[in-house]
């Protein structure tokens, strides 16, 4: 019997090549975007990176491009208030979306973010998949149930990346990918594989490269 949601798995060499060739050449801030029509040309494929404040959007776009200050990671939840685009060669863009859940946000920044993030996620074509981020030492919370939920009404297909997998012995890891699984269960737009990501250790980068480079 199959497993629903099963771990993505690194693909064959060659395949993987592709994701590698892809994210060893230049990749580069392109600009931060506070409303509509601040985007750029959808011209070319995108995938964006959405998760809770805190999560490890910045530092994982980091640790897959190789670049240690391309995003900017910080400890302050909150801190990226805009889409930020970033350019990998001339065939993608990689977005880092607003974290979202920071309760001590003023209500009227939260309220923006909301919107933008609605307006973009349902009027953007070239959007190929999110990336949703949840850290694996606390699984699903009722706001990442939120975004699913806003993901799906807006016909967005998102894959769930668990980050910070190193700071988690096997057994509880597997209690979270469990509970993660359960939780998606319940969406119909989750697309059908969870990876497991450790910025710090490098593990999964490969495995999220190839995804992003061999999407149609």
């Amino acid at each position: 019997m199959s497993v629903q949601f099963p771990i993505a798995e690194l693909p064959d060499h060659a395949t993987a090549e592709i994701g590698r060739k892809l994210f060893a050449g230049n990749s580069d801030f392109l600009k931060g975007v506070v409303a509509m029509d601040g985007l750029p040309p959808a011209d070319r494929m995108e995938v964006c990176f959405a998760g809770r404040s805190n999560v490890g959007k910045s530092t994982l776009i980091n640790a897959l491009t190789g670049r240690k200050a391309l995003a900017r990671a910080s400890n302050t939840p909150g801190r990226t208030q805009e889409i930020n685009y970033f350019t990998l060669l001339d065939k993608h863009y990689l977005v880092d979306l607003p974290g979202y859940g920071y309760a001590n946000a003023p209500i009227a920044i939260v309220a923006k973010w909301q919107r933008l993030l609605k307006a973009y996620l349902s009027g953007r074509a070239t959007l190929r998949r999110v990336f949703l981020l949840i850290d694996a030492r606390h699984g699903p919370k009722d706001v990442d149930e939120e975004i699913m939920t806003l993901l799906g009404s807006s016909a967005v297909t998102f894959q769930v990346v668990l980050t910070k997998c190193d700071k988690l012995k096997k057994p509880d890891l597997d209690k979270i990918i469990d509970k993660t699984r359960a939780t998606l269960t319940k969406y119909p737009a989750a697309y059908p594989e969870i990876v497991l990501t450790s910025s710090a250790k490098g593990e999964g980068l490969d495995v999220l490269r190839t995804i992003i480079a061999t999407m149609e």
